[in-house]
C-alpha cells in the first residue's frame, strides 16, 4: 500500500505506561508506536492494551502516525492485540507492526484478521497499514516474499537486536554495527540493511532502520542512520525521546541538497529541450537518469515540508 507518510523517526513508546504515551503523542517524531512487545512484561501486556487504546483515543496527536507493535504471531497475545485495539480504536490507528516475522504466513494471519474487524464493525476495509519486522534469519532469507505479501505492507523494518541472536552475530548492544574491537573491518549489518532496502524499495514499501542502544551516544546513532539514509532507507527507530531530532535531520534533505537537485532537473530539461541527451553540471555529466536520482531529493523534501 504506497503512502506518502513520513517515517524519518519512528519512536518506540512501551503501552504500559500512560505518562510516556502522553510525552510521546506530544513529541516530534514521525510515527510513533505503541508497544506491546518487548518492553512490556507478560503478566502485563493484557492491561496495557486498555492504556494504548486510552491513549489512541483520547490524545491529541497532530498529524503523527499512530502505530502499535503488536506481539508476534507465535503468542497466545497476537489475535487478542488485534482484536482488542482494532475493536476499541480502530478508527484512531493507522498501522500495526508485525515482530519476529519468519514468513508471509504471518502476515497473511494480521491481515485477515484485521479485514475481518474492518468489515463487522464498518471500518473502511484495508486501510489500517502493516509494518515487518526483519529480525529473524529465516524472515531476512525470503524478505523479497514477505515485501510483496500484502497490499497493506507499507514498510520493512530492519530489526538488528533479534537479529543480531538470530545469526549469532557478537555484538555488545542493539545497533553495535562497528564499536569496539570485534575484528569486523566493516559495518556488519551492511548486507542486511542493503537486502531489506532493496527489497522494500522493489515493492513500493519504505525501509526503516531499526533500533540503536547506545542512547548516550548520539554521534553513534547519527553514524548508523547515514549509512542507513545513504543506502535508500527512509528514517530509523527512536528508543529514546533524544535521537527523536537526529533522525528527523538525517532523513530530510539539506538546503544544499535541494538547491543542488532543482539546478540538475532543471539542467537535464534544458539540454532535452535542446536535443541533448546530457547535459554538463557541476563539473559531471548528467543524464536522465541522474536526474532521476534528484528528482528523488526535490519528493523527498516536498513530503518533509522543507521544499
Amino acid at each position: 500500500m504506497p503512502t506518502n507518510r513520513l517515517r524519518r523517526s519512528e519512536l518506540s513508546t512501551p503501552g504500559i505506561s500512560p505518562k510516556m504515551i502522553a510525552k510521546a503523542a506530544a513529541s516530534e517524531a514521525d510515527l510513533v508506536f505503541l508497544d506491546l512487545e518487548d518492553s512490556v512484561v507478560a503478566n502485563e501486556k493484557v492491561p496495557a492494551r486498555a492504556n494504548i487504546i486510552e491513549g489512541l483515543n483520547t490524545l491529541d496527536w497532530g498529524k503523527k502516525t499512530r502505530a502499535v507493535r503488536i506481539n508476534p504471531v507465535s503468542t497466545q497475545w497476537c489475535h487478542g492485540d488485534v482484536i482488542d485495539i482494532v475493536t476499541a480504536a480502530g478508527e484512531n490507528l493507522d498501522v500495526i507492526i508485525i515482530p519476529k516475522v519468519f514468513a508471509p504466513r504471518d502476515v497473511w494471519f494480521v491481515d485477515d484478521l484485521l479485514t475481518q474487524l474492518e468489515t463487522q464493525l464498518g471500518l473502511e476495509v484495508g486501510r489500517i497499514g502493516l509494518e515487518v519486522l526483519i529480525e529473524e534469519t529465516q524472515a531476512l532469507a525470503c524478505v523479497e516474499d514477505i515485501a510483496s505479501s500484502s497490499s497493506r505492507l507499507e514498510a520493512l523494518i530492519l530489526g538488528v537486536g533479534d537479529l543480531s541472536a538470530s545469526q549469532g552475530i557478537r555484538l555488545g548492544h542493539i545497533g553495535a554495527a562497528s564499536e569496539g574491537d570485534n575484528g569486523y573491518p566493516g559495518d556488519v549489518w551492511h548486507y542486511a540493511r542493503n537486502r531489506v532496502t532493496v527489497a522494500a524499495r522493489a515493492n513500493g514499501l519504505d525501509a526503516v532502520d531499526g533500533p540503536f542502544g547506545g542512547i548516550a551516544n548520539p554521534k553513534g546513532y547519527e553514524r548508523e542512520a547515514n549509512w542507513a539514509a545513504t543506502l535508500g532507507a527512509v528514517g530509523k527507530w527512536a528508543i529514546h525521546p533524544s535521537q527523536i531530532a537526529i533522525a528527523n535531520e538525517v532523513f530530510a534533505p539539506t538546503p544544499g541538497e535541494i538547491e543542488r537537485a532543482a539546478a540538475a532537473v532543471e539542467a537535464v530539461k534544458e539540454a532535452e529541450a535542446a536535443g541533448l541527451g546530457a547535459a554538463a553540471f557541476q563539473g559531471m555529466m548528467i543524464d536522465a537518469a541522474t536526474a532521476r536520482i534528484f528528482e528523488a531529493v526535490l519528493d523527498r523534501a516536498r513530503l518533509c515540508g522543507v521544499s
